[in-house]
């Protein structure tokens, strides 16, 4: 099936329409029409090939939601009809540990949504800035949100889970302390879900002015990470904390703020190294510094139900498909709270 998409042929090229063509619904397939699709950093890294080994045609996204028009003959998961979503993952080897575990994110073989290897043309996975996707029953997820916050459950998919998967593995709660820094895409829904799950939460930003916005998702305190007094008030207190920022900064002085035997996760993605810390920060507390990366699917969906229950979505701002190139600029330049999603319907 040929149908529209937005994508690019060269990292030098801006993106614009194209067409694509999806592949016929196979025996586990569930082909989807989107309806929204959000706006990654990642898509912009890829498309521009900031990353290495971007395939092109290159058509972003990871972050869809839709409905179900069509199942194949061996699908019990979903039907025509159902809301679902679809996130960094379309494919994975299902047979190693981390496939068995529900951990396809960490499988050697994960495919993802976009510029993965697949037999299905052009040879590499094309994502969701398209009007459909046929993807394999055990990567689509059920969203039980109510259908008019469908646009803000998009972000979900990727910005949803790579926060929530860390918070839960490090055992954000009742009785933790828990410190979210940066305030963006990421940042706000990591105070979100960490507010959600009972834990004590410290927002920190360099922006005095995000002070009100940072309590208003659910921050029970702000630190200005520049201003050195409020950074020593909270000197080895910190059950966990975790860093989305995704520009080189100093780790040491987060470091400094974790309890004995705290962890600080680092999710933000820089394109260039961090400054190494200072291993006395480590040795003296038995302080961990980790990483994580989205989540599984079993944990996605775990994710999204809690995201349901507790009402949680997104910060959204809706663009059309032809202002993809302005919502770029405007992500690299830090001017969007929190998330630009896609209205597909827009695609010509």
């Amino acid at each position: 099936m040929t149908i529209h998409a937005v994508g690019t042929l060269a990292a030098d090229q801006p993106l614009g329409p194209m067409q694509i063509t999806r592949r016929d619904t196979g025996p586990h397939d569930v082909r989807i029409e989107i309806a929204f699709c959000g706006i990654c950093h990642s898509d912009l890294h890829q498309a521009r090939s900031e990353w290495a080994g971007t395939l092109y045609p290159c058509v972003p996204g990871h972050e869809i939601v839709g409905r179900v028009t069509a199942v194949g003959a061996h699908v019990t998961s979903h039907k025509p009809g159902d809301l679902v979503g679809v996130g960094c993952i379309v494919d994975s080897c299902q047979h190693c540990a981390d496939c068995e575990d529900g951990l396809e994110n960490y499988c050697d073989g994960m495919i993802g949504t976009y510029n993965g290897p697949t037999e299905d043309a052009p040879g590499h996975t094309l994502g969701g800035y398209s009007q459909a996707i046929v993807v394999h029953e055990r990567y689509v997820l059920k969203i039980t949100h109510p259908e008019n916050q469908l646009a803000a459950v998009a972000p979900l998919l990727c910005a949803g889970i790579t926060t929530y998967s860390p918070l839960r593995h490090w055992g954000a709660g009742p009785g933790k302390k828990v410190g979210v820094v940066g305030i963006g895409g990421l940042g706000h829904m990591g105070v979100k879900l960490a507010h959600a799950m009972g834990a004590h939460v410290v927002a920190f930003t360099t922006s005095p002015d995000k002070r009100e916005a940072a309590r208003a998702l659910g921050a029970d305190e702000v630190v200005i990470s520049k201003d050195a007094d409020e950074m020593w008030a909270h000197a080895q207190s910190f059950d966990f904390i975790l860093n989305t920022v995704a520009a080189p900064h100093d780790l040491d002085a987060f470091l400094a703020l974790l309890k004995r035997d705290g962890t600080m996760a680092l999710v933000g993605a820089p394109a260039t190294p961090h400054p190494s810390p200072n291993v006395f920060n480590f040795i003296m507390r038995r302080r961990s510094l980790a990483g994580s990366m989205i989540g599984g699917i079993p944990e996605t969906q775990e994710m999204l139900d809690f995201c349901a229950r507790h009402g949680i979505t997104a910060d959204i701002e809706m663009i059309r498909a032809d202002q993809i190139e302005e919502a770029y600029e405007r992500m690299l330049g830090g001017d969007v709270k929190y998330r630009f999603v896609m209205d597909i319907a827009t695609m010509a």
